[in-house]
């Protein structure tokens, strides 16, 4: 047990750290209004979604980091100037930049030069469709459920937090010490930054670990790793031969792919077979990724009700997807 706490410290160290700079970054910039700035960059999303500007924000930082963007959705939420509405789909719309960045990195850099343009190509469009049902789904919900007038309008400045640095109509007179001026108005915002911050991260970081503890333990005991993907595979008509590739996948999603390509170049598996055994182990293998990854993260920083209901929403849209298209190929074929 005490293994397991000490690992479950460490592994909570690593993220929690990049979270409390990003916590502190975040805040930092919101104190200057910097956001106002780069949130022109996706204004015309999340004006069609009737998501508030600062959702923009959140996005283009979520390019970089979905869980820095998701953070300052979180705060932003624990300050009042995000309703629950508004916060759950812009967490949603910050898990879609994801799918278009493993697009370079992951899919054309190793999928497809290991699986073949064809499956490959189709295991990356399958990713990237993923990513835009989502989008589509924020864009649907936030203009069926979000206020269309005043949620495009709303702009999250210095002025929402207590104690903001000097007002800019002062800084623009006091020209002739402006140096001094800028050096004192940003040593406000990292103070105030600072302040606001600190009982968020410690909540953020005390469920990250607990969630962290709980999946470690689940997994020494077994209990992830008993899935037997045997019966489906036979239900679905997969080649005994794909059983192994298959089983690895669930738990190494580039060693089951590396596994299976030489079946693959060799005949020994049809492409159509070969997207359809990386269909079946995406069932197996998303489930246990949201256990191992997403819950920790979006419990962490929204708490247990509201991050449960991401990591549910965030699994099945890509789970639906998955199976779609495994029952497409099934009855094709």
């Amino acid at each position: 047990m005490l293994d397991l706490l000490l690992q479950a410290l460490g592994d909570t160290f690593s993220p929690m750290s990049k979270v409390f700079i990003m916590l502190f970054f975040t805040g930092f910039l919101l104190e200057l209004d910097a956001f106002s700035r780069i949130s022109r960059l996706a204004g015309p999303l999340v004006s069609v979604s009737h998501l508030p500007a600062v959702s923009a924000s959140s996005f283009v930082v979520s390019l970089g980091s979905a869980l820095a963007a998701n953070t300052m959705i979180a705060k932003l939420k624990e300050e009042g100037h995000l309703s629950e509405r508004q916060a759950f789909l812009s967490a949603i719309m910050n898990s879609v930049p994801v799918y278009f960045r493993e697009l370079f990195t992951y899919q054309l850099a190793f999928v497809i030069p290991v699986l073949g343009i064809f499956v490959g190509g189709a295991y990356a469009l399958i990713s990237v469709a993923t990513g835009l049902i989502k989008l589509t789904l924020v864009m649907i919900l936030g203009r069926t459920y979000l206020d269309a007038d005043a949620a495009p309008n709303t702009r999250i400045s210095a002025s929402c937090s207590a104690g903001t640095g000097p007002d800019e109509a002062s800084l623009a007179k006091s020209s002739a010490s402006s140096s001094y001026v800028r050096r004192e108005r940003y040593w406000n915002a990292a103070r105030n930054s600072l302040q606001s911050q600190k009982r968020i991260f410690l909540r953020i970081a005390s469920l990250y670990f607990i969630m962290t503890f709980l999946v470690l333990y689940l997994s020494q005991e077994g209990i992830l790793q008993s899935l037997d993907v045997a019966p489906l595979a036979r239900l679905f008509s997969i080649p005994p031969e794909t059983i192994i590739p298959l089983t690895i996948y669930v738990a190494s999603p580039k060693a089951g792919i590396t596994l299976l390509s030489p079946l693959i170049q060799n005949g020994g598996i049809t492409e159509i077979k070969a997207i359809m055994v990386l269909m079946l182990g995406s069932l197996f293998m998303l489930p246990f990724y949201a256990l191992r990854s997403l819950l920790p993260n979006y419990t962490g920083v929204f708490g247990l009700r509201m991050g449960l209901s991401l990591v549910f929403v965030s699994t099945s849209i890509s789970l639906l997807v998955r199976m779609s298209v495994l029952v497409a190929l099934l009855i094709a074929t």
